[in-house]
């Protein structure tokens, strides 16, 4: 049956919203247009928006589904799995009520969960999910504290080291079933025993893992904070950047020249500042946050100013300090660092399906792309926070199919 959903419309290209239908025929968008452009045939499924606003499907490029609940990875580390699993779950469950149709797992559970979606045995977002982290040994993706052979066994990374030794790693992540590969190019925040501005991995080993995901049609994002790390990842081949909060001049012009995405996970920052020591993040952790975020905040804008393109991210991983399901806290902060609402709603939406390697196939309200759209109660434009509780988000479509429709929204399908 097609359904025809007729209102106010934010397309997710950029341009103005407009007044007008989207016809949906199965799980594709048939026609989108103005009234007087799109033909509604009959026996068709009419939704009546009156008020609110019809968006594209959101999409966060930078989640774990690790099933966790705490930021204490000692605590963590000897949680069962079989536990995290079912935690994971529900947070899937908790993205799409929030509206997010698509995510990008860059270290968790993703990839079988996905599988769990595709079967109809639980409801969530579309996943793209890199499986295990690639990180040197003693690098940003090791857990220091432990020793080196339970390190290896626990948590979601793969230590490599040498080109060859990355190679096989990326080559294990796409047999396990990943969609793409994320490595550590430089130390991190919640890293205890390297800096953010450290360089991990050499140019070699960064090109072998590129080199093998270019061969599967793939790509790498990277976890870079370091502004020697940002630049030999972009020069090794990788599509994102996450984090990016030492980028410099010269590293705004290698993304631009190459076309990177930066996704700046600003969500993850303010949560561990404002809230960090009431939730067990270690001490140094705390303190290397509040460091760099000035810096990251500097450099963001100028990476905007010069041009670079944003996608949204919140390095959100469950629990009570990074929430799934209040990943639109993301948007709030872009707005609040210098983008326009609309800006940050393509951030969120065609960008970030560039992100994903899919934005042929989603990100935006268009003809023959997946029938991913939400209707939000009101105005993003005048209020980009009303994207951030679950209770606005009234209607979620993903693939054409209603996923959420609250009744209370007065939203009627006759």
């Amino acid at each position: 049956m097609k359904i025809a959903f007729v209102g106010r419309i934010i397309d997710g290209t950029g341009k103005a919203p407009f007044d007008g239908i989207i016809l949906i025929d199965g799980e594709k968008i048939e026609k989108v247009g103005l009234a007087e452009e799109v033909t509604i045939p009959p026996k068709t499924k009419i939704v009546k928006v009156n008020s609110g606003t019809i968006l594209p499907g959101l999409i966060d490029c930078h989640v774990h589904l690790m099933g966790e609940r705490t930021l204490d990875f000692m605590k963590s580390a000897f949680e069962p799995l079989e536990l995290k699993s079912v935690r994971a779950a529900m947070d899937c469950s908790k993205l799409l009520n929030a509206g997010y149709t698509s995510v990008r797992d860059v270290g968790g559970l993703g990839i079988y969960l996905k599988r769990a979606i595709e079967e109809g045995e639980i409801k969530g977002p579309r996943i793209m999910s890199a499986f295990k982290i690639l990180s040197q040994t003693g690098g940003h993706g090791d857990i220091h504290s432990l020793p080196l052979d339970i390190a290896k066994r626990t948590g979601f990374s793969r230590l490599c080291d040498g080109a060859d030794d990355c190679r096989k790693a990326a080559r294990e992540q796409f047999r396990e079933g990943a969609d793409f590969i994320k490595i550590c190019t430089t130390g991190g925040v919640l890293s205890e025993r390297d800096l953010p501005t450290s360089a991990q991995f050499t140019l070699d080993e960064i090109r072998a893992i590129v080199e093998e995901a270019q061969r599967v049609g793939s790509f790498v994002a990277a976890h870079a904070e370091g502004t020697e790390g940002i630049k030999n990842a972009i020069k090794a081949g990788v599509k994102t950047i996450e984090h990016g909060d030492f980028i410099d001049d010269e590293g705004i012009d290698m993304m631009l020249k190459n076309d990177n995405i930066l996704i700046p996970t600003f969500s993850i920052g303010e949560r561990i500042i404002s809230e960090g020591e009431k939730y067990k993040v270690p001490e140094w952790g705390i303190r290397k946050m509040r460091q760099l975020w000035e810096v990251q905040s500097k450099n963001f804008k100028k990476a905007k100013e010069a041009g670079v393109k944003i996608a949204t991210g919140t390095d959100f991983g469950g629990g009570p300090l990074t929430p799934l399901g209040e990943n639109s806290q993301e948007l709030e902060i872009l707005v609040r660092e210098g983008l326009t609402s609309m800006e940050a709603i393509i951030a969120a939406t065609k960008t970030a399906s560039e992100a994903l390697n899919m934005k042929d196939k989603i990100g935006t309200l268009e003809t023959g792309k997946f029938a991913d759209l939400i209707i939000v109660d009101g105005d993003p434009l005048s209020d980009i926070s009303i994207l951030r509780k679950a209770e606005n988000i009234k209607v979620v479509v993903k693939g054409g199919k209603v996923e959420k429709h609250l009744k209370s929204s007065k939203i009627a399908f006759s």
